[in-house]
Formats: structure tokens, C-alpha cells, sequence
């Protein structure tokens, strides 16, 4: 049983090394199906210009602004160059995790609605795989970087590995900061062009979604990508590795069982399990056979990672914590994984009454449907709380007593994240997938499979932001606790009492940040959205030739706006969880611990509000399209347009970017803490 403490880093890159190349054999499997007609392959082509101009612009921006923190890190003696290098090693994988999952996600579009003109099932596999490449990636690279750089530091440098963890933060950090731009950008891309899209071609031009006519049609498809798959894998990336890091912070404090090493085991075990679980998926019969062949491949893998997980624990049994600790804490993280997707397909899956109550809401009208969308997302927030803070008591006693039986827990959570992945970057692949199936005048078949794969879609990626959310309170918690024990050991307080007004202060100061992060995420959708919408009233008014389908419209020009546009918005939301922090912890370290807590408390609530409310409204709309009250065309069907269109930015904007935020916020913090010493000393 010592091979899992001894072996521990060695064991991870393996485990690792395993997950990227079975990512690059389904690569290669996918680049060998069919591709379909010349006119399919034209429009997946210019998908993917226009998806891969937009991550070199985006990351171009990135790399510019990553120049500062890298040299400040660097030339901060308290810090260091080992914690400057570490923060590359983090954006550069963070990056590298969402460029290769867009980039064959937007390949496999194309293959995916060829595949659906010989049935579900093809069409499924498809999909699936292209997903679970993006997911082991993220798992993959994200295990790679934290285990491979702590190899390199202890090994290479010789540093100690209380020094090696240290150093680790920066990987955090640069994971952190490429995750926020990423997941604004993408965001903001994505939704201005659906709403600009939607608003035109449906509402004002009554025309199908994807048609060709439509001038946004194609930044609509690129948005997909770009958001839903580089923004979303660079999101999780981010929490997977910030979790790891985390844990091994508070395991360092526990020198004798070698606990700061145990994330690491118990993360390579997980993509054994999750490589196992993509083998069964094959879709069955039934009304809900999408949806449960997904799950059938989470749940066999986390019944494998249970297993998994006992000869890793018994290894790191004795010293401080016994078996019991350590396992019942990783089984109380397993649990909340299924109860958090559970309970969020609950809210946001067609078969479950939210979404039934917001489609029937719609029949009376767009108020009516913005209103029962507001009440749904308001109450999803209530079971994932409740579930996180039964986790967060009950991973404590199971432990205890002792905060590291939370950092177990939420890192079992996370070992889970590559199959996760998998079920939210299968999303877009079916969205454009539909989409290129009615561009290219496909036979109705192929939309009649690709549709039901979509709706699958939309609650798959509400769950994997319900998810990502709720791994993000807990791992946030950790790296509160890591912020007062640096304190701690620099002599200043660590008492964040209720009766100090500076605590209070900053509960109220680090309370609004999600706030004002959400509201200005959702005026750049608003704003770029709207240069969307007058473009494609501009094609459609001075070409109306368009309409009749005697000339093509100008695809490049809508892409262009939004590209452009989009850049330009993400730099301001990104900076709050920058600026703030560093701003109030010069004014007060204390004042900065209720910061870090009260955006921990209200970025939850707001974060699922957001995205189950949205993945809603999303579904509610599905379920109209489907025939539901009239179907297409309807006055239910506009009213659900209009909350779909609302929806957007709340899922896939603000909302999921709440995540990175949290923890970005966090992370600033503790890199903040020798110069807060030095200031408040």
C-alpha cells in the first residue's frame, strides 16, 4: 500500500499521461469519420476560422496582460521566480486545455450530423467522444501541471515540499486568471451573437434558427465553441488544479503521513475510472435514453473511483487521520457530485416540472415567462446550498473535526471533473451539429436527431456549471483558511470576529462583487449583442435578396463585430477580482478576510441562480419548439424566445464566470500576504 505515498507523483503523471493519450487516440478516431458533403464541410470550415481567429486574438489580449502579474511574481523577492514560472505552467495549460478541445469539437460538428443520417446512436457516439477529449484533457493536462511542476521543484531544484506547494499558487493563479478572461470572452461571444441571431432571424424576421439567411448564423456556431468548450474547459482546468493545490496546502500542515501527496492518488485514480465510464454510453431505448446513457458512464465511474479509492486511502491510513477520516470525506465529496447533477438536471432537464412551468408560463404571455424564470432560478438555489453546507459539516466530522476532510472531499468532487467535462463539451458539438444539418438542407431525419442531442445539451452543460459551482465554494473555503493561517505566520490577527467593522465592511464589499462582476458581463452581452442585431437588420434591409435566397450574406462581418467587441468587454469584469482585493487588503487585512467570505456566500447563490435559471429558460423554449402549446411560430414561442434570450448571458456569461472569480479573488489574497505583513506588520 506504500506505492501510493511513495509513488505518488510518478503515479499521478502516469495516470495523466494515460488521460491525454486515450484524448489523442479519440482524436484520431474522430478525424477518420466522414465528413460529409462539400457544402457541410464549408460551413464546419468556416466555423472553424472563425473560432480559432477569435482564441488567437483572445489569447494574444491574455498573454499581453499575464506580462505584469508574471513580472511582478517573479521580482517579488517574498514570492520568487518558482512561484512566477508556476504561473505560466498554469496559463499556458489552461489555454492549451480549451484551444485543443475547440479545436476538435469543431471538427467533430460536421461528423456528428453526417454520423445522424444513419441514426441516434452514430450520431451519439459522435458527439460523446468529441466531449470526453475535451474532459480528459482538462483532467489530463490539469494533473499533469500541478503533479509534474512539484516533481520539478522537488526533484530538479531540490526544494522542500512545503516550499514546492508554495510555489504551487502560482499555477493556481495563472489557471485562475486565464480561466476569468476565457470564460468572459467566450461569454460574451457567444451570447451576443445567439441574442443578436435570435432577436433578428426569429423574432423580427420569422425565420427557423440556423438558417442560412440569417447574417449571425455562423458567429451564433462559433460562439458555441468558444464559449462552451474553450471557455468552459479553461473554467474547469482551472478548478480542478486550484482544488489540488488547495488540498495540498492544507495537507502540508500534516508532515508525517505525507497528506499533501494524497490529491494526487486519488486524482489518478479518477481518470482511470473516467477513461472505464466512456465505454458505457451506448444509448438504450426509452424517452430518456440520451440523457441516461450520460449518466450511466458517471455513475460507473464513480462507483470505480469509490472502489479506487480505498487502497489509496489505507496507505495514507495512520498519523493524524485514520481510514475512516480520509474515505468517509472522499465519499461525502462523491456524494455531493451526484446530488449537485441530480438536483440541477432536476431544475433545468425538460422531463422535470420547472421547466414544464416556465413553457406553460409562456402562453400568457413574455412577462409571465421572464417572471416563472426568475422563480425557478431563485429556487435552485436552495438544494445545492443545502447540499454543500451538509458536505462542508459533515466532511469536517468525518474527518474529525479537521478542516482537511473538507479538502478531500472537494477534491473527490473534482477527481470526477473529466467525465463532467465530457457531458458539457458534448453540448456544442450537437448545437452546431444542428445547425450545419439545416444550413446544408439536410433531410428533416438528420435534424429530427441532432435536435433531441441538443436539448440533452443544454441540461448537460447546466450541470456541469452547477458542478463547477459548487466545487468552487468549497475550494474557496480551503483557500479562505489557507489566508489566515499566512497571516498567522507572518503575526498578523487571524480573527475575522463580527463585532471588528472592518470585517464587516468588507462582508459588504466582497457581497456586491458578483454583483457588480454579473452586471457588467451582462451589459457587454447587451451592448455587443445590440451591434449584432444592427448588422444583421443593415444585411437584410440593403440586401433583400437575401430573404428570397438569390445572394449569401455576410457572414465575415457579423463574426468580425463580435471578435472585436468582444475583446474589448471582458477587460473590465475581469479586472474586479483583481483590483478589489489588492485595494481593500492595502486598506485592511481584516477587512479583506470578510471580502474573500462574503464573495464566497453571494457569488454561490448568484452563480446558480444564473445558470439553472438560464439552462431553464433554455429548455423551456426546446420544449415549445417540440410542438408544445402551439409549437413554432406561436405567441408561447415568442414569449419563450424572449426569456431564452435573457437566459443567455445568465448561463453562459456571468453566471459560470462567477466560478474563477471566487477563487481568483481568493488566490490574490494569499499571494498579497508578505506584503500585507510588511504593511500592516
Amino acid at each position: 500500500m506504500d506505492f501510493f505515498v511513495d509513488h505518488a507523483v510518478g503515479f499521478a503523471l502516469a495516470c495523466a499521461a494515460v488521460a491525454v493519450l486515450y484524448g489523442l487516440y479519440l482524436t484520431w478516431w474522430l478525424l477518420k469519420q466522414p465528413a460529409g458533403s462539400e457544402r457541410m464541410q464549408e460551413i464546419s470550415r468556416a466555423v472553424q476560422e472563425g473560432a480559432a481567429a477569435y482564441l488567437r486574438k483572445q489569447y494574444t489580449t491574455i498573454a499581453v496582460v499575464a506580462i505584469v502579474p508574471f513580472l511582478l511574481l517573479g521580482f517579488y523577492n517574498e514570492l520568487g521566480w518558482g512561484t512566477a514560472f508556476g504561473f505560466l505552467i498554469g496559463a499556458l495549460l489552461s489555454a492549451a486545455a480549451g484551444f485543443i478541445g475547440m479545436n476538435v469539437a469543431v471538427r467533430s460538428n460536421v461528423r456528428t450530423a453526417e454520423a445522424a443520417r444513419e441514426g441516434l446512436q452514430p450520431a451519439f457516439k459522435v458527439a460523446f467522444r468529441s466531449g470526453s477529449v475535451t474532459g480528459l484533457l482538462v483532467v489530463g493536462l490539469g494533473l499533469l501541471g500541478v503533479a509534474g511542476y512539484y516533481w520539478v521543484l522537488t526533484s530538479w531544484l531540490d526544494h522542500s515540499p512545503k516550499d514546492a506547494v508554495d510555489d504551487l499558487v502560482g499555477l493556481a493563479f495563472g489557471g485562475s486568471l486565464i480561466s476569468v478572461f476565457a470564460r468572459l470572452g467566450g461569454g460574451i461571444y457567444t451570447k451576443a451573437a445567439d441574442v443578436g441571431a435570435d432577436l433578428v432571424g426569429k423574432i423580427e424576421a420569422g425565420i427557423p434558427e440556423d438558417d442560412p439567411r440569417n447574417p449571425a448564423v455562423i458567429a451564433d456556431n462559433v460562439g458555441d465553441n468558444v464559449g462552451d468548450c474553450a471557455g468552459m474547459a479553461a473554467d474547469l482546468f482551472e478548478t480542478y488544479a486550484v482544488t489540488a493545490v488547495a488540498v495540498m496546502l492544507l495537507g502540508i500542515q500534516f508532515p508525517h503521513t505525507e497528506l499533501w501527496l494524497y490529491p494526487f492518488a486519488i486524482g489518478g485514480i479518477s481518470i482511470l475510472a473516467s477513461v472505464i465510464g466512456t465505454f458505457f454510453t451506448r444509448v438504450g431505448g426509452g424517452k430518456n435514453a440520451i440523457i441516461n446513457a450520460l449518466y450511466r458512464s458517471v455513475i460507473i465511474a464513480t462507483v470505480l473511483s469509490a472502489i479506487g479509492f480505498i487502497p489509496v486511502t489505507m496507505a495514507y491510513d495512520g498519523g493524524e487521520f485514520d481510514f475512516w477520516n480520509l474515505y468517509g470525506s472522499a465519499l461525502i465529496g462523491l456524494a455531493v457530485t451526484f446530488l449537485l447533477v441530480a438536483i440541477t438536471e432536476y431544475y433545468t432537464g425538460t422531463r422535470w416540472n420547472p421547466v414544464k412551468q416556465i413553457a406553460r408560463a409562456s402562453q400568457t404571455g413574455h412577462a409571465t415567462n421572464i417572471i416563472a424564470g426568475l422563480a425557478v432560478g431563485m429556487q435552485a438555489t436552495a438544494l445545492p446550498v443545502l447540499v454543500i453546507a451538509t458536505g462542508i459539516v459533515g466532511a469536517y466530522y468525518a474527518a474529525g473535526e479537521a478542516l482537511y476532510g473538507i479538502g478531500v472531499a472537494v477534491m473527490a468532487q473534482l477527481s470526477m471533473t473529466g467525465l463532467i467535462v465530457a457531458l458539457d463539451a458534448y453540448g456544442p458539438v450537437t448545437d452546431n451539429a444542428g445547425g450545419i444539418a439545416e444550413m446544408a438542407d439536410l433531410p428533416e431525419s438528420v435534424r429530427g436527431i441532432t435536435d433531441p442531442l441538443d436539448a440533452v445539451g443544454n441540461t448537460t452543460k447546466a450541470v456541469t456549471k452547477g458542478y463547477a459551482i459548487g466545487s468552487a465554494g468549497l475550494a474557496a473555503l480551503i483557500l479562505f483558511d489557507e489566508y489566515g493561517r499566512g497571516l498567522a505566520e507572518n503575526g498578523l490577527t487571524t480573527v475575522f470576529s463580527l463585532d471588528n467593522p472592518w470585517v464587516i465592511a468588507g462582508l459588504f464589499i466582497g457581497g456586491l462583487m458578483p454583483f457588480l462582476f454579473a452586471s457588467l458581463a451582462m451589459q457587454a452581452v447587451g451592448r455587443v449583442g445590440g451591434q449584432v442585431v444592427e448588422e444583421v437588420r443593415r444585411q437584410f434591409r440593403e440586401d433583400p435578396g437575401i430573404m428570397e435566397r438569390t445572394s449569401r450574406p455576410d457572414y465575415s462581418r457579423a463574426i468580425s463585430i463580435v471578435t472585436g467587441s468582444a475583446i474589448k468587454e471582458m477587460m473590465a469584469p475581469a479586472l474586479i477580482p483583481l483590483l478589489i482585493p489588492i485595494a481593500v487588503g492595502i486598506i485592511s487585512a481584516e477587512m479583506l478576510g470578510g471580502l474573500l467570505i462574503g464573495t464566497i456566500v453571494t457569488g454561490i447563490f448568484l452563480a446558480i441562480a444564473m445558470t439553472s435559471g438560464g439552462g431553464a429558460w433554455d429548455n423551456a423554449k426546446k420544449t415549445i419548439e417540440d410542438g408544445l402549446y402551439g409549437g413554432k411560430g406561436s405567441e408561447a414561442h415568442a414569449a419563450a424566445v424572449t426569456g431564452d434570450t435573457v437566459g443567455d448571458p445568465y448561463k453562459d456569461t456571468a453566471g459560470p464566470a462567477i466560478n474563477p472569480m471566487i477563487k481568483i479573488a481568493n488566490i490574490v489574497a494569499i499571494l498579497m500576504i508578505p506584503l500585507l505583513a510588511s504593511i500592516h506588520g
